[in-house]
């Protein structure tokens, strides 16, 4: 009797266990379910649990997303390139910007072909302003363009505007891009929430970023609370210190002491955060695909979000929500006095936002789509 095949290994690598299992874990579930020895490589803060209960092999290893000392990156990539001649896998994917790039270096020097490379948008360097973020665009958009245009690479956006840009700037080829909108959601998972309330809570749900527009919906709040408009405005995220633009304890109690905005922090359930809010609101600088809105849509909630790749490709506007520019605090509180104003078309547009994730971001969709990028890069052959 011939042995038994053994089974493709497929390694994930994401810098945060807590981000692999908010947005991944289904996914990698699903891949072990379909046949695939499932191994994720990440720097394990208090998730390690969930992942190996979940029937998954757990790598930690030593991955800051925002370190740049040379000593310590060095370090980083010995222990992928390690992992990864330990490891021999069939195929590896590498989820957000820097662990593409570092990813794609160790699959090169351990002879991994199979590369999968997620951009969840394009982050921190392409939406800051700030002079770190330009000095390191040009490299980074070099590295990037390396990191993505190998023979058995395989390239998944989020969003419409990720996946021309790519292709006109020519990081990458065409051939080789995919469109996977966001990460799914469960629509089942999200009962309806009401949109009606005498004094309407709009709830931004978002690290506590600037690049996340956080300073615009506080300045926004700040405007409409001063004409009497009737709603309470809600912060509901942490700080997070390892991203540059992330505001710090101190200066949200600061914000607070304005008494313009609520500060409900980080929640362990956002399904009961949907259920006690009427709007969410979004004004970021630039997103993939946010997990956080394709949530609030399945909730049946009616969404302000501002006019930039990601959040354009949920929110749309007249149908489930508003769209406004970046960066615009006045127009964003425009937008939310009109939302505030008027629950009918509150219920209307959440409604409507509610069958958009039925119909074209659902968990399942995402999952099929992505499981079939692994079987076309499995169908081909490796090369000597």
């Amino acid at each position: 009797m011939a042995p038994a095949a053994s089974k493709p290994k497929l390694l994930y690598l994401v810098s945060e266990d807590w981000y692999f299992v908010s947005h991944r874990l289904p996914l990698a579930v699903a891949a072990r379910a379909a046949g695939y020895d499932v191994v994720v490589a990440t720097r394990v803060a208090e998730q390690g649990a969930a992942i190996r209960d979940a029937g998954l092999r757990l790598a930690p290893i030593a991955f800051e997303r925002s370190g740049l000392g040379p000593l310590s990156e060095a370090k980083t990539l010995r222990e992928l390139v390690a992992l990864y001649r330990r490891e021999r896998p069939d195929i590896v994917h590498h989820v957000a910007l820097k662990p593409v790039i570092y990813g794609a270096i160790a699959a090169r020097a351990a002879g991994a072909q199979r590369v999968v490379s997620a951009l969840m948008g394009l982050g921190y360097v392409f939406s800051s302003d700030d002079a770190k973020a330009r000095a390191l665009r040009p490299f980074v958009r070099s590295a990037l363009g390396l990191a993505l245009k190998g023979r058995g690479s395989r390239v998944i956006v989020q969003n419409r505007d990720d996946y021309d840009g790519l292709i006109r700037e020519r990081v990458a080829r065409a051939a080789d891009v995919r469109l996977i909108r966001g990460s799914g959601v469960d629509p089942a998972h999200f009962a309806l929430a009401s949109t009606a309330s005498p004094e309407p809570v709009v709830v931004l749900p978002a690290r506590m970023l600037r690049d996340k527009g956080v300073l615009e919906f506080c300045e926004a709040a700040r405007l409409l609370k001063a004409e009497g408009v009737r709603a309470r405005f809600v912060l509901c995220g942490e700080p997070d210190p390892l991203n540059p633009a992330s505001l710090t304890e101190a200066e949200i109690d600061a914000i607070v002491r304005q008494g313009a905005v609520e500060y409900w922090g980080w929640q362990k359930s956002m399904r009961d955060v949907w259920l006690k809010a009427q709007i969410v609101c979004l004004p970021s600088y630039r997103e993939g695909l946010p997990k956080a809105l394709l949530e609030a849509a399945a909730s049946g909630l009616p969404i302000v979000a501002t006019d930039v790749p990601g959040c354009r490709e949920i929110v749309r506007a007249g149908e489930n929500g508003w769209l406004v520019p970046s960066r615009d605090a006045s127009a964003l509180a425009a937008a939310l006095r009109e939302a505030i104003a008027d629950p009918e078309r509150r219920a209307r547009l959440g409604a409507r936002g509610r069958r958009m994730v039925e119909e074209e971001f659902a968990l399942a969709r995402v999952i099929d789509e992505t499981l079939g990028v692994y079987r076309e890069l499995m169908a081909a052959p490796e090369r000597a």
